[in-house]
């Protein structure tokens, strides 16, 4: 069973040995944390927004970031988004983002969460598809060694108020 946690230090070892090549660096971080290779400096640079890790028996098996883009507390926008190699095409990432989305609208009462996926990431845009995101039509342009790839902005909408005020 999958389950997510604040991401501890100890877990940066697993979630940067999941990017291993340069292809695999630029579709999670879109080119966002710097030139590959990943290092544990580049990786740092996450500490200032939401952490967390997805677990299987103790062991990570993914990790994603939340933050709120610009100054909208109603919003969460999931980020660095990263599935074991070894867990990928199992349903790990749909398991791992629906449990962020209970935090979005169970723990944090935001309205919407979002997320932004490289058009070149099919397997990620399904796997958010899936968690049942839907494309809001806004496009983003990321810089990626001198070429523009374009990202497609994806939201969930809160389904219920379930949060007390």
């Amino acid at each position: 069973m999958i389950r997510i946690r604040p991401y501890i230090d100890s877990d940066q070892s697993d979630v940067l040995s999941w990017c291993s090549d340069e292809k695999t660096f630029y579709k999670w971080t879109a080119g966002v944390l710097g030139d590959y290779p990943m290092t544990a400096e580049k990786f740092g640079k996450t500490a200032e927004i939401m952490r967390f890790t997805a677990i299987d028996e103790d062991k990570p098996v993914g990790f994603f970031t939340l933050r709120n883009p610009g100054k909208k507390t109603n919003e969460l926008r999931f980020g660095f988004v990263i599935v074991n190699p070894e867990k990928r095409g199992k349903g790990t990432g749909r398991q791992m983002i629906a449990l962020g989305l209970k935090f979005v609208f169970d723990i944090y009462c935001a309205e919407k969460a979002t997320i932004a996926v490289l058009e070149t990431n099919t397997p990620a845009f399904r796997c958010y598809l899936s968690a049942g995101f839907c494309e809001t039509g806004v496009k983003e342009e990321y810089s990626i060694n001198g070429k523009t790839f374009c990202a497609v902005e994806m939201e969930y909408k809160k389904p219920y108020n379930n949060c007390v005020v």
